[in-house]
């Protein structure tokens, strides 16, 4: 680091230290509930988080990103740790991951995120908080028998899907269910415009306020109202370190013997697909609410990305991407440089090594409530009338990639949602490509835009509207690439016109790709003329822009 970068980093170091502090504040009981949503140890969590902030803040390009757990990852490392049967054998997976995303990052492969059709991505995060809402509702509930939530996420029956759920709601425990529900008020109410608007509320994230509601009511049922407190088995539970080799000891390493193991692979390619397009969707977004319109360079976060899930598998935690949450919280609260990424993290060391037991006081249903408050925001009933007012072309997509999520598996439902997609996308190109316009008996042919082998259908439809006696235009000076077929469909057609006596005129369609082409379709059409008698099969063709 320069003297320069440094004297960059301490000019804004009033700003990047509260922003940061706020950042950590958010982050950390999100750390701790997206590792209870994954089914992970919640030290897990923690550890992601820390990696995120002292690591990535420095790798990555981008001036104003968070990165650590995400909640959209959820859904994988479920399913991931209960195919392999090991958390230590899913840290393997992570590592693979890393190392995927790192080629891609050298590869330049930070462009893919532009490849996928919004109505997917969107479908794709309505399904995670769908999913997220389900899973929590046994521990926003405080149900023991089936305490890891309901696997709904997986090809399951209908009774199996909501059984759990309706167990759930006739086991509750009290004082866990109103936690729960003070908790997502706390988190309803941080949201309106009114709070928002406030100084001081801006400084004192939701989240934070609505840990602390949970501790301190749980800490004063103990004492005075016993029946109402939250037992242990609903409370927050990460080791606690006395000194530095035993703070150590709580990370957990890989287990090798997992590296022959095929599933480990598919888990790890759908960890960095899935991951790169998170980080990737929520840098663009940084990027636009940054106050200085900074660029972030996506193969460099792809390559920072890659070595931050190298280093979290490696020493036990969860897969890292950048999250929109936590960064949108960073920029809200002044962050200008990294270093508000990196305080956040080093604040995650601290409380960890020094003040692990009181977060073992925060109860797992405060967690519950910000994660279907996460939940609730990514699948909200509002996403689903706004892509109803786009049309079919929008909404099916959107739809579909939900149910094949929530009824297969998470790769399995995206790569339907899209084929889907895809399919509206060719659709629409197809049909805005090449336009036919008439009057009377004039018409135009307009090449929208580039032309490729899959419009040789329409331009022959189109074609065939062309009626005998007419004056045929086309226009191709928008386009700057045309197919050969389309170029061959079009000479075809020139050769028969004169037989209905249509006169067609010709504007920049044979550029320098093409002219080769034409010029061997003008010997065709002189041996043409010559074979056949009668001045109504003359053909009368201007090109234009040779």
């Amino acid at each position: 680091m320069t003297p320069q970068s440094l004297q960059y980093y301490f000019r804004h170091l009033k700003d990047d230290l509260p922003a940061g502090i706020v950042v950590f504040l958010v982050a950390l009981p999100l750390c701790l509930g997206v590792a209870l949503a994954s089914g992970a140890p919640l030290f897990a969590g923690l550890i992601a988080g820390m990696v995120g902030g002292l690591i990535l803040a420095w790798l990555s390009g981008s001036q104003l990103s968070i990165s650590g757990p995400a909640a959209g990852l959820t859904v994988i490392i479920y399913n991931a740790i209960e195919t392999l049967g090991s958390f230590q054998g899913f840290l393997v997976a992570v590592v693979i991951a890393g190392i995927m995303q790192l080629i891609a990052g050298f590869l330049k492969a930070g462009i893919i995120g532009a490849f996928f059709p919004s109505s997917v991505i969107k479908g794709m995060l309505a399904a995670i908080g769908l999913i997220l809402i389900i899973k929590q509702i046994p521990h926003a509930t405080g149900y023991n028998e089936n305490f890891e939530g309901p696997l709904a996420y997986k090809n399951e029956d209908v009774h199996e899907f909501f059984l759990p759920i309706f167990d759930a709601f006739s086991s509750i425990s009290h004082g866990v269910i109103l936690i729960t529900t003070v908790a997502l008020l706390i988190l309803l109410i941080w949201e309106r415009p009114w709070f928002k608007n406030q100084k001081f509320f801006k400084l004192i994230p939701g989240p934070l306020v609505a840990v602390i509601w949970g501790v301190l009511y749980n800490l004063a049922a103990e004492r005075w109202a016993p029946d109402w407190a939250v037992s242990a088995i609903h409370i927050v539970n990460v080791p606690v370190s006395n000194d530095v080799s035993e703070f150590l000891n709580n990370f957990t390493f890989p287990d090798y013997s997992f590296w022959t193991n095929p599933q480990v692979y598919l888990i790890a390619a759908t960890l960095a697909i899935i991951g790169s397009l998170e980080t990737l969707l929520s840098l663009e977004a940084v990027d636009k609410l940054d106050p200085l319109k900074r660029t972030s360079p996506t193969n460099r976060e792809l390559k920072a990305q890659g070595v931050g899930n190298i280093i979290s598998g490696l020493i036990g935690g969860l897969p890292i991407t950048a999250v929109i949450v936590r960064s949108a919280s960073n920029i809200a609260a002044g962050g200008k440089t990294p270093l508000s990424c990196f305080i956040h993290g080093l604040c995650i060391l601290l409380s960890v090594m020094f003040f692990a037991k009181y977060i073992n006081y925060v109860p797992l249903g405060c967690l519950s409530a910000i994660l279907l408050h996460i939940g609730f925001k990514l699948a909200k009933p509002k996403l689903f009338k706004e892509f109803y007012r786009k049309g079919l072309s929008q909404l099916l997509p959107f739809i579909i990639t939900i149910i094949a999520i929530l009824t297969t598996d998470l790769l399995i439902g995206m790569s339907i949602g899209m084929v889907v997609g895809l399919f509206f996308v060719i659709k629409a190109n197809y049909r805005a490509a090449i336009t036919l316009t008439q009057d009377k008996s004039f018409y135009i042919l307009t090449f929208n835009k580039d032309a490729g082998f899959l419009n040789k259908y329409l331009l022959r439809k189109l074609l065939s509207h062309v009626k005998s006696n007419s004056t045929l235009t086309i226009d191709a000076s928008k386009s700057q690439i045309i197919d050969p077929d389309i170029i061959e469909t079009i000479d075809d057609f020139l050769i028969t016109a004169p037989n209905h006596n249509i006169s067609v005129e010709i504007y920049d369609l044979y550029g320098k790709e093409n002219l080769k082409r034409h010029e061997e379709f003008i010997i065709l059409k002189d041996h043409y003329d010559k074979s056949t008698s009668g001045s109504n099969l003359t053909l009368r063709n201007k090109i234009m822009g040779l």
